[in-house]
């Protein structure tokens, strides 16, 4: 026993560091390091626990140690989850100067939560008494199943959720083409996110500097402005290349200067506008060196003959030393031959032990009947203590993962986000309270699994308590019928039933859960054009991410065909509209990129439509001149009408091809001559064409076309 534990709590202890390491953001403090790493210890001993459990009870030895643990991993993770861990992140969470008064703002926030827990807890307790429940277990068993009883129920659908969707997600993702078209979407989805979170953040910076310089250094509150002054300087220090660019004011925007609340609330929104266009950033770098990774990867495939065998990054450079070659080899081949194998194998592994999770689950009902291959096994290598330990730890952690899966993938739709290495302290106190509050009922559900000969009970069993001594509405089934139901409800996930059901009942559409494959049509073109930039600028020397703001932002106003490589102006562009407009042009046709842009078909015929609009542009000027030349014609309403139309657009016209010859806004000749349709030259290059939309205009003398960055 004491063998299994020397490797697996070094082994735990060193993934939870690893883990914090690599998602905690640099602005998380030392006491949320300890409390995340501390309550997601407490958690992760359960399944170091439940093994040595096993063990002791298939021999029949009563440990006390194993009781001590049980009892102090239990009362510390259900301590964590409802006391220490909420009131730490209300804390983190509130905007104001004192500790005290952060504090208090903590407790406010949670009372509710108290209060409302407090009533379900008596009302359960009311029904207990109601119903005249003979309870032959202590009452601590009783209290224990009760508080268990949430999180076998709702974890139960987790566990089924993940255990269809893992196996299915690994081998999809070992198929490169399918990886790269999942991969160009999120880089086109994550570049809008990171434009959107960099006018927040622009946003609350002016906000807080238009503040602070109407705040008199006589005014009382001028010692909170100062804290929120000091958090500018040393944003700014920590992020030298952050430019605020369209920053603008509210109507409501100038009303922070009040009382200490709503400096407090300044001081909040500042933060969590900071925390998320660096997290939006981050995750958009993620994405799109994966991405480049992948296309070097292919490469290497295609070419592995021409390159010697040896492994071609953009990245870096090839190795030098006596190895270098021998491991330049070694990447090509597990990157492009094997890499791909190994997932597939392992999507066939998880997959076979969803299928045995499932049948153990299904054959928990009928008594008498024991098809649980995890029971078969402990059982038959009943006298080997490493391999009893070892049967049991595996499907635990993978039941574990499963659980967690969705609920990471749930929460971080609605409540929280896990990004690497900016994560914020209220996401990685809520992650850890829930991973904290499904541990004791994944074990209690996979101990359910294992029948051990001579029907013995572990420690843990014991001390939980039955549940149908705590759900007696459901009589004394509920323990074996709620397996049941959730292989059912995977089953129904597997063969996509719910997305079929949603799918024919249009208007559920917002209540689904969205795979990476959905709503995904071929490549999305604009994250193949932000790949293809990101990697001209690694190759020029700048960073990942550093110049795709203005690089998204030119694409609210520029319609890009690929295939013939023409960038065209949209009408609304050409007639000259004011700041106010161009700004809910960019919002409008940025909703409608995010609606459009996953499909290539619909790309294509939004570019013949408006391609149709033009040339009927088109004719109707000839026509206006036309009518212009010959004097004796009538003039109708109706031409009266195209004339001014005409005469507007064409001023229009003038007025944008100053402001494009100052600004080179977009790239069209000066020897030649506008027209509709203002179009570049087909034979021009993705890479030129983006080269002169990545440029940010001058400040125009004329200032009748300001840019969005004018105000920067």
């Amino acid at each position: 026993m004491w063998v299994f534990y020397s490797i697996s709590l070094p082994l735990t202890l060193g993934m939870i560091a690893v883990t914090l390491r690599y998602f905690a953001g640099p602005d998380v403090p030392r006491y949320v390091l300890f409390t995340v790493g501390y309550t997601w210890f407490c958690s992760l001993s359960f399944i170091i626990l439940v093994p040595a459990d096993i063990w002791a009870a298939l021999i029949g030895h009563d440990n006390g140690g194993i009781a001590f643990f049980w009892s102090w991993s239990y009362w510390s993770t259900f301590a964590l989850t409802w006391v220490v861990v909420p009131t730490i992140q209300g804390y983190e969470d509130a905007g104001d100067f004192t500790v005290k008064e952060r504090l208090k703002t903590s407790i406010h926030v949670n009372l509710v939560f108290y209060l409302i827990l407090g009533v379900v807890g008596f009302l359960g307790l009311l029904l207990l008494l109601i119903m005249h429940r003979s309870w032959n277990r202590s009452i601590m068993g009783l209290a224990m199943a009760c508080s268990n009883t949430f999180g076998l129920v709702t974890g139960a659908f987790l566990l089924g959720f993940g255990l269809s969707e893992i196996p299915k997600s690994v081998w999809k993702n070992a198929d490169w083409n399918n990886r790269q078209k999942i991969l160009s979407h999120k880089v086109a989805k994550m570049a809008l996110k990171l434009d959107d979170a960099h006018q927040e953040f622009s946003n609350a910076i002016v906000i807080a500097q238009a503040t602070s310089k109407q705040m008199s250094k006589r005014d009382p509150l001028r010692p909170y402005m100062d804290v929120v002054d000091n958090m500018l300087v040393q944003m700014f220090k920590e992020d030298p290349s952050f430019k605020p660019s369209g920053g603008r004011l509210g109507e409501n925007d100038m009303d922070y200067d009040t009382d200490e609340k709503t400096m407090a609330t300044l001081r909040r929104q500042l933060k969590k506008a900071h925390e998320e266009y660096y997290r939006c950033k981050s995750e958009y770098m993620t994405y799109v060196m994966e991405a480049l990774r992948l296309e070097d990867t292919i490469k290497n495939y295609q070419h592995c003959d021409s390159t010697g065998w040896k492994y071609i990054s953009s990245f870096r450079g090839s190795r030098t030393g006596a190895f270098g070659s021998f491991a330049d080899t070694m990447e090509l081949v597990w990157r492009c031959f094997l890499k791909n194998r190994v997932k597939k194998f392992a999507a066939v592994l998880l997959g076979c032990m969803t299928v045995a999770i499932l049948l153990a689950e299904a054959t928990i009902l009928p008594s008498g009947v024991d098809l649980s291959l995890f029971s078969i096994l402990i059982n038959t290598v009943g006298k080997q203590e490493m391999l009893v330990q070892i049967a049991a730890f595996v499907p635990l952690m993978y039941m574990c993962i499963c659980t967690y899966y969705s609920l990471f993938k749930i929460g971080m739709l609605m409540f929280y986000s896990l990004t690497p290495r900016q994560t914020s302290s209220v996401s990685l106190l809520m992650i850890c309270s829930m991973v904290a509050r499904y541990a004791p009922p994944i074990s209690y559900n996979f101990l359910n699994l294992i029948r051990l000969d001579g029907d013995r009970k572990t420690v843990f069993e014991k001390r939980m308590g039955n549940i149908d001594d705590a759900v007696p509405f459901f009589g004394q089934g509920f323990n074996r019928i709620y397996p049941l139901i959730m292989v059912i409800y995977t089953v129904l996930v597997a063969v996509n039933f719910f997305g079929r059901v949603i799918d024919y009942f249009g208007s559920w559409k917002r209540f689904r859960l969205r795979n990476e494959e959905e709503d995904m049509n071929g490549f999305d073109q604009s994250g193949i054009i932000i790949l293809q930039k990101e990697r001209s600028w690694l190759e020029k020397g700048h960073n990942v991410g550093e110049q795709v703001i203005p690089l998204a932002r030119n694409f609210g106003n520029v319609n890009v065909d690929l295939e013939s490589g023409n960038v065209s102006l949209d009408k609304d562009t050409t007639e000259g509209p004011s700041k106010e407009e161009t700004q809910k042009t960019l919002k409008s046709q940025r909703k409608d990129n995010q609606i459009h842009g996953t499909s290539k078909e619909a790309l294509a015929e939004k570019y013949a439509t408006r391609q149709d609009r033009k040339s009927s542009i088109t004719e109707t000027s000839k026509k206006n001149a036309v009518s212009h030349n010959q004097s004796d014609v009538n003039t109708t309403e109706s031409g009266s009408s195209l004339s001014s139309k005409w005469a507007s657009m064409k001023s229009g016209f003038q007025k944008l091809k100053n402001n494009i010859g100052a600004r080179k806004l977009l790239p069209l000749r000066e020897i030649q001559e506008i027209s509709l349709p203002a179009r570049v030259s087909s034979s021009e290059s993705l890479d030129e064409i983006f080269q002169r939309l990545k440029q940010r205009p001058h400040k125009d003398q004329m200032g009748n076309f300001d840019s969005e960055d004018g105000d920067s």
